[in-house]
């Protein structure tokens, strides 16, 4: 079995967002699709999942054509339906109707099966000053790693 490997990955979002709860959810992709993200071809930083009648989608996210020429090319940013259980559905969006969450896809990978998968994460928005926060605390991390690493 190959490793699990990431596809599309949404580096804004650990920036923007606390992530409060991950949760991982199928993907109904076309052939493709599902070759465009293997070439590592893809961008779900503008993306995000919501509700659409009693079913959960990802809205916006850019998957190019594939570049072999296929008859039939598939839309680039369509909505494409996420498939998690119902319970955990009803948790998901519950807690973005009654807490105002949002519902952002942190990356799109394979796993070990071949098989797409969609990595949410259950978000509260940051206000200016958490992100300063943050990366204060980074840029210290990083500061004393260096002078760890020149005392020895």
């Amino acid at each position: 079995m190959p490793p699990p490997h990431i596809a599309a990955q949404n580096r804004k979002a650990r920036h923007e967002y606390t992530i409060v709860d991950t949760v991982e959810a199928g993907i109904m992709l076309v052939g493709t699709e599902v070759k465009s993200l293997r070439a590592g071809k893809g961008n779900i930083s503008e993306a995000y999942a919501g509700p659409s009648g009693d079913e959960l989608w990802l809205f916006n996210a850019y998957i190019p054509e594939y570049q072999a020429k296929m008859p039939f090319p598939h839309e680039t940013r369509r909505p494409r339906k996420l498939l998690v259980r119902h319970r955990e559905m009803n948790k998901l969006l519950g807690a973005v109707a009654k807490d105002g969450m949002t519902l952002v896809p942190l990356d799109i990978h394979f796993n070990e099966r071949g098989i797409a998968k969609v990595s949410l994460g259950l978000a509260k928005g940051k206000k200016h000053h958490d992100k300063r926060e943050a990366e204060k605390k980074r840029d210290w991390n990083r500061e004393k790693a260096r002078l760890m690493r020149e005392k020895g």
